[in-house]
């Protein structure tokens, strides 16, 4: 009998099985371009190994939402269908990520768009949506689960949320292509210990230590490599390179056609081959991040606040440090650093609370657990809010005076 799928060998799960109907997805150009995007944008930089991509990530989120579809089956509350739906929507969750992942977000935030808007639109008006339907699949219902819009809100959280599929993977997946410790989470406690109280995903109180610890790494990874400060030189002077370069080249306003061939490469190559004098500063910025010639961090506070520096107040940080220094405004670079502690839940809100299932006696009973009852991830609970001053090495000592004398007292 000839099979219908293949296993494809992976360093964080061993083997991934996928089926033949998904393996037309994956061979299409439009998912192979997630081959060309790094998972961490430009960690690589700091943590050489860490030259992961967005196509074997995706692949890992697909292989964990199925781990817990068949743990909820087990439980009779998933049906085989709805596997083949979560699987799917696990693996086009990422499908609109633009050049350097995150980092594109951050430029395009500013257009009010997002990656899941892309997104929306490559699975329901592409080659990919094509696929979904020639092979019964509701293009639709995949898309809503994928970006967290569908009705069934416990298929939203396994995708996305504070116990997703998406968070299990790409921790895992970053801790060990960067080798941090920070990272080591037990998922399959977690996505074994899965249940469902009014749709909405819940987990069993015997796994609460496994959600703990997975919240404690998920904060220590943002502290040790997401945010690290040689990582965010990296991304600062990337983000930089994009804002001076948009006018001309129109990064964030390519349509669909355009924006599939948007690969990390592709970028930077363009933005360093440029003959525009217009671009000579991020032809140089573009130069100077592949020749990892960085952007010195001179100052650096962990603030209390729980929203981010609004623009209007980094500009006026950007020139009260220019006056003070003497350095020009275009050598200082404000970098307002800002992260939930906690993941949001597929709605975008912060997730509060979570449901524990126990078992006694043959009865099963339901409690709404808020996080500030949990005291680790209580301990963390709020906004991670990292705000940074760079400058380039000849200005290192003039600007961190000024940044210190000006920013000293702030909390």
């Amino acid at each position: 009998m000839k099979k219908n799928y293949s296993d494809i060998i992976d360093p964080i799960h061993d083997f991934i099985r996928v089926y033949d109907h998904e393996l037309s997805i994956i061979d299409n150009p439009i998912f192979q371009r997630l081959r060309r995007i790094r998972q961490l944008s430009g960690a690589h930089l700091t943590y050489p190994a860490a030259q992961h991509t967005r196509f074997e990530h995706s692949l890992g989120v697909m292989h964990i939402a199925s781990q817990a579809g068949n743990a909820l089956n087990e439980k009779e509350i998933l049906k085989s269908d709805d596997i083949e739906i979560l699987r799917l929507s696990g693996l086009l969750h990422d499908i609109g990520h633009g050049p350097f992942s995150h980092l594109f977000e951050e430029i395009i935030q500013e257009r009010k768009i997002s990656h899941e808007d892309f997104g929306k639109e490559i699975i329901l008006k592409s080659e990919i949506g094509d696929i979904l339907s020639k092979n019964g699949y509701d293009k639709k219902l995949v898309t809503k689960i994928a970006f967290g819009d569908s009705k069934f809100q416990y298929l939203n959280e396994i995708v996305s949320g504070a116990l997703s599929a998406d968070m299990m993977d790409y921790l895992l997946r970053d801790g060990y292509f960067t080798g941090a410790e920070h990272a080591k989470i037990d998922h399959k406690r977690i996505t074994q210990s899965l249940d469902v109280h009014k749709k909405k995903l819940a987990l069993e109180r015997s796994a609460l230590y496994s959600f703990e610890s997975m919240m404690h790494s998920r904060y220590q990874m943002f502290k040790a490599v997401y945010f690290h400060k040689t990582v965010r030189a990296a991304e600062v002077m990337l983000l930089e390179a994009l804002r001076l370069s948009d006018d001309e080249y129109g990064f964030t306003t390519f349509n669909l056609d355009e924006f599939v061939n948007l690969t990390d490469e592709y970028v930077l190559s363009t933005l360093i081959s440029s003959k525009s004098t217009k671009l000579r500063r991020a032809r140089q910025f573009a130069q100077d991040y592949q020749d990892r010639k960085l952007l010195k961090c001179v100052f650096e506070r962990i603030l209390t606040s729980q929203t981010n520096l609004k623009k209007t107040r980094t500009d006026e940080l950007r020139t009260e440090i220019s006056k003070k220094s003497k350095v020009q405004e275009n050598e200082i670079f404000v970098d307002s650093s800002v992260t939930p502690s906690i993941p949001l839940a597929p709605s975008k809100n912060e997730s509060k609370s979570i449901i524990l299932i126990s078992n006694e006696n043959g009865k099963s009973s339901a409690n709404v657990m808020p996080i500030s009852k949990i005291p680790v991830v209580s301990a963390i609970s709020g906004f991670m809010n990292i705000l940074r001053i760079y400058t380039h090495d000849k200005n290192r000592k003039k600007v961190e005076i000024a940044a210190k004398s000006i920013l000293g007292d702030l909390k």
